[in-house]
């Protein structure tokens, strides 16, 4: 039962959460001195066009009575516009893009595959180098394997990624090329081709994240190998691989987790940098082309969604708590 109520108080607390962030999200987007209308208004923009075509976007109603219509139109869909005209936006709405003429909705459905394919190959590979490395600087303190993992870590938490991008398209791509520089291909359409497109982006990204979980798990283990439970275990004649592996790492990993939670969840909500270094269709792509545009709806309905993943990511990283501590669900 506690654990249920666990669980309950924290999906309440991800419902609170986000009705908060849309709402702020909502209000400082459309309170911005911009008229997505004005676009949609074609030429000449007289004053009646203009108006009807914020009547027909929605946009002639105060803020506050857009954002209800918003979360309406997340349960129960929406429609703009009436008569043969008429849009329609099934739930779970959040919002249409006239200058596409998509639902928001379908649009980061179909960007998806793509930022998640470069997410989660990524985080997997920055978790195993990053704590790999870290664990063994800690274990070797002091001697060559430690200076070098945490020269390599200080140079990669030091460079900007598109740097680190464009030296690797520079390198690997043009002079040897070795890997393809850009474009994606679907996992269903060429899983070969679908991995070989990937394996730069996911060094690039990893690198530079591997540095700082580096540098976090080889404080930590330090700090716990001098606990007292550790020189115990040591003291019964336990293996130190054993000693490392099954008793410190599991502490360890706690704060090594919070922060892979918050970097997974951030990149699932679009890798933008690297998304648009390496010609990739993902979500960070879409929201720079709603950027430029001044596609609010698109704005709107990609950051709430990037939200919803922190979020979600935040969630199932309380949940690996319980795992590795099951002290945190009592």
């Amino acid at each position: 039962m506690s654990a249920l109520r666990v669980v309950a108080g924290r999906l309440l607390a991800m419902v609170v959460t986000l009705l908060v962030v849309s709402l702020i999200t909502y209000a400082v987007f459309y309170l911005l001195p911009s008229d997505p209308a004005q676009l949609s208004c074609g030429r000449p923009c007289t004053p009646q066009r203009l108006a009807d075509a914020r009547a027909f976007m929605g946009f002639d109603e105060p803020w506050w009575r857009q954002y209800l219509d918003f979360l309406a139109g997340l349960a129960a869909g929406r429609t703009f516009g009436e008569g043969a005209a008429a849009v329609h936006c099934a739930a779970p709405c959040f919002g249409y893009s006239f200058r596409l003429n998509e639902p928001v909705t379908q649009l980061v459905l179909d960007r998806i595959p793509v930022t998640f394919s470069i997410a989660i190959g990524a985080a997997v590979l920055w978790m195993l180098l990053g704590v790999g490395a870290g664990v063994a600087a800690a274990v070797r303190r002091g001697k060559l394997t430690d200076r070098v993992a945490m020269a390599a870590a200080t140079i990669g938490v030091s460079a900007p990624s598109y740097l680190v991008a464009l030296l690797g398209i520079l390198l690997f791509g043009f002079t040897l090329n070795m890997v393809p520089v850009g474009g994606y291909v679907p996992l269903t359409e060429n899983p070969v081709q679908w991995l070989w497109h990937l394996v730069l982006p996911w060094c690039v990204l990893a690198l530079i994240t591997a540095a700082v979980f580096a540098r976090l798990t080889r404080a930590q283990m330090l700090e716990v190998l001098g606990e007292d439970y550790i020189r115990t275990a040591r003291a019964k004649g336990l293996r130190e691989r054993r000693v490392v592996g099954r008793h410190a790492l599991r502490n360890v990993l706690i704060p090594v987790v919070t922060v892979f939670g918050l970097d997974l969840g951030m990149l699932l909500g679009g890798a933008i940098i690297t998304e648009r270094v390496f010609s990739m269709p993902g979500l960070g792509a879409l929201l720079l082309e709603a950027v430029g545009t001044i596609d609010l709806p698109l704005i709107v309905g990609i950051t709430l969604f990037s939200a919803f993943l922190i979020i979600l990511a935040n969630a199932l990283v309380d949940l690996v708590y319980g795992v590795l501590d099951p002290r945190v669900t009592r």
